[in-house]
Parts: C-alpha cells; sequence; structure tokens
C-alpha cells in the first residue's frame, strides 16, 4: 500500500502562496526527500480566482483580473492546466501528489483520481459521477459531476519528472458569489459557459442539508488515500 501524508492546512497570507506550496510538495516528492509516495493536502482557500498560464496570454486577461480584484478575489496563475475557476473559504481546496517513475499516462491519474473521488462523494450521499458536464467551468472529461447535471469537482494536473499533481476544488454551500465573479472573468477572457452548472455539495447531499467541513475533508483524506 502507497505511504500517504495528509496534511490539513489553514489557509496561507496569500492566495498564490497556497498555490506555491503545492508546487513545493510536488518538487519534493519528485526528489526522493520525503520519504511518503504520495501526500493529500485539503485546505479552505482564501478568495481566489485560479487562471492557467495559457489564459495570462490572452489579450482578455489584464480585464479579467481587474473583474476578480472588483469582486474581493485574488487573480492568480495557478501551477497546472485547465481554465479560470473561482473558489474562497466556503470551498475546499484539495491537492494529491504521488510518485511515479518517469512520467506516467495522464489520463490513467485523471480517471484513478475521479473514481477516488466519486467514492468519497458517495460516502457523503451525492450522486456523483466522473464525466464533463456540457458548458461547465474549467471544462475537462474526468470532472466529478453530480446526478450528470453540475459539477461538483474540478481537477487539473501538473507532471514533473518523478512526481505528478493534481489539484481540485469543491464547494460546501451557496456559489451564487463565486458564479458572478466566474461570469465576468470568463466573459473578458471570451470563454463560454453555462453558469448553471456550477455545483455544490449543499445541494447534492440527502435533504439538502449542509455537509460539516470535516467530515467532507475526511472523506477527500480517505478516499484519496485509499486510491
Amino acid at each position: 500500500m502507497t505511504s500517504t501524508l495528509v496534511l490539513r492546512d489553514e489557509p496561507a497570507r496569500d492566495a498564490a502562496a497556497d498555490l506555491e506550496l503545492s508546487v513545493e510538495l510536488l518538487r519534493a516528492v519528485a526528489a526522493g526527500t520525503m520519504r511518503d509516495e504520495r501526500v493529500v493536502r485539503v485546505y479552505a482557500p482564501l478568495p481566489t480566482v485560479a487562471m492557467s498560464r495559457r489564459e495570462s496570454r490572452m489579450p482578455g486577461f489584464a480585464v479579467a483580473a481587474r473583474a476578480a480584484v472588483d469582486r474581493g478575489f485574488a487573480p492568480v496563475i495557478r501551477p497546472t492546466g485547465g481554465r479560470a475557476v473561482a473558489y474562497d473559504t466556503s470551498c475546499i481546496v484539495f491537492d494529491v501528489i504521488e510518485r511515479e517513475a518517469g512520467l506516467g499516462d495522464q489520463s490513467a491519474f485523471f480517471l484513478r483520481v475521479g473514481e477516488a473521488l466519486v467514492a468519497g462523494m458517495r460516502r457523503l450521499g451525492a450522486d456523483a459521477r466522473v464525466g464533463e458536464v456540457p458548458g461547465e467551468y474549467c471544462p475537462g472529461e474526468f470532472s466529478v459531476n453530480a446526478r450528470g447535471t453540475v459539477k461538483l469537482i474540478g481537477t487539473s494536473q501538473r507532471a514533473v519528472r518523478g512526481a505528478r499533481l493534481l489539484s481540485g476544488m469543491v464547494a460546501l454551500g451557496d456559489v451564487a458569489h463565486l458564479v458572478d465573479v466566474l461570469v465576468a472573468v470568463n466573459a473578458a477572457l471570451g470563454l463560454e459557459w453555462d453558469a448553471a452548472t456550477f455545483g455544490t455539495l449543499r445541494d447534492e447531499v440527502p435533504g439538502g442539508v449542509a455537509v460539516a467541513r470535516a467530515a467532507v475533508e475526511d472523506a477527500l483524506i480517505g478516499a484519496l488515500s485509499e486510491m
């Protein structure tokens, strides 16, 4: 069984520092300076709009960044791929970093993590599945959706020689403010999406009750540690 180090972090002093720590852990795992072969990290993020390096080169990036700032979100460039995503302290961001010989199959890792996340969300009562929802933000074949209707968890990757990082986010409560900033950011970038596909775990558990953050963290950690 793969040895796993679990980290439950408090938010950093700024959004960029949260993402930089992900890269530092990736490098440490790749270099073999950590005893464990896998790291699972969960934290409550600061208000952030995380965009890819590719988006940072788009003509509308400066306008998108200003739209984020105007709404109280820090625009940052994330170390993984994908498209813009908005999150804050009402969400959980997670990293899973795994040592591997050479550069493994990106799709296989996406799928393996996606299936683990589905198992974790189902333990909480959500009808979770792997697969893209038409019109979702940061679209991806291995997103985790609920009921085939809304995106529940988005994931993105970065690989270096010797290790792979997959990061993701799940919203726990109301997402209207997250949708609002993402609508503005994507409009500035010229990217289309369907705001109705932004899902939240609160709406996917039986009875529509809020799920405690600790319980969701436990489900994520358990699923990602056991995969």
